[in-house]
């Protein structure tokens, strides 16, 4: 059973190299000449490109396979002071020049919009927003010349006071999201919420692959035992072309669970390895959800390779009790 860790946007590990610098609309609103605000967003966005792209060498260096894209590589995308303004044109050297090394690195990446994606809202103007938040993030993929192994991580929603008629309404409203964006879609159970057999049921009724958070599961169990959900969620991945992806994170506390912790605590991990090793021997990828992000992953990769079940491929990958 092969393993591979990654980590989420920012490393602690390089200096000057965040790939979400931004600006206010406060301060976008003081440059007099609009044009002006305008190219020094973009040159922005474009910093933000190169910092991604540092931070992924930097990844690939040490093994690390997976990496997640920041939503803010792009400031004030989607706002009404940019509407007119194409990013696009003016940020393709910087999107194709990321995408290449993902090629040549063959890095797995995915972005995770922010929590106003809502596609089950009631509130036409939120899944109008929602859909075209989506679009963006597409649009971003398809710019590194990305295909549909890139995904767009989300979760179901809200509930709404009525959990049932709000995973109704996802299931109307995936129905209105276009077929290049659904193509690159995952939904992930959440810690408050959709538990994982309801996420699942979704994702087998839709088609959708489900990324398990197992710190969620472990916060929002619902009634059901990993043991009997995992390998029909491992099964919605089957013909995407990638293994199972799972997210990993432990608690800030006892007392505050649903944070995470700075670092990951390998007895969170290790249960849910040896529940896969005994049920599906499924290869999986990992990512590491973090404060101390790279540093964190690292820091979880040394304490794996010093386990006698385990065999390392490279800093950031191993074999598990094979």
């Amino acid at each position: 059973m092969k393993i591979r860790l990654g980590f989420v946007a920012m490393s602690i590990h390089l200096k000057n190299a965040s790939p979400s610098q931004t600006m206010t609309v406060t301060n976008f609103e003081k440059i007099i000449d609009r044009e002006a605000a305008l190219r020094k967003l973009t040159n922005t966005a474009a910093k933000n490109l190169q910092n991604s792209l540092r931070v992924m060498r930097h990844a690939h260096a040490h093994g690390l396979h997976l990496y997640r894209f920041t939503s803010k590589l792009v400031p004030l995308l989607g706002h009404a002071h940019t509407a007119e303004w194409d990013f696009w044109t003016k940020l393709k050297p910087e999107f194709e020049e990321v995408g290449d090394f993902i090629k040549k690195a063959q890095m797995r990446v995915s972005f995770h919009p922010d929590h106003f994606t809502l596609l089950n809202s009631a509130k036409k103007e939120v899944l109008d927003n929602s859909i075209a938040d989506l679009d963006r993030h597409t649009t971003m993929f398809e710019l590194m010349g990305l295909d549909e192994t890139a995904k767009l991580n989300i979760h179901v929603g809200g509930s709404y006071k009525d959990k049932a008629e709000s995973l109704n309404r996802f299931r109307d409203h995936w129905q209105l999201v276009p077929e290049r964006i659904r193509r690159r879609i995952t939904l992930e159970n959440d810690d408050k919420t959709y538990t994982a057999l309801e996420t699942l049921t979704l994702c087998e009724e839709l088609g959708i692959p489900m990324v398990l958070d197992i710190h969620h599961h472990r916060c929002n169990p619902g009634e059901e035992d990993l043991r009997d959900l995992t390998s029909r969620i491992f099964k919605t991945w089957d013909g995407t072309g990638l293994v199972p992806k799972i997210h990993i994170s432990s608690p800030k506390s006892p007392e505050a669970m649903l944070h995470h912790a700075d670092y990951i605590e390998p007895g969170d991990l290790l249960p849910f390895l040896d529940l896969v090793r005994e049920t599906t021997n499924t290869d999986l990828d990992i990512m590491v959800e973090a404060k101390q992000k790279d540093d964190a992953a690292m820091r979880l990769a040394k304490d794996l390779a010093a386990l006698d079940d385990v065999t390392s491929i490279d800093e950031g990958s191993f074999t598990y009790k094979d």
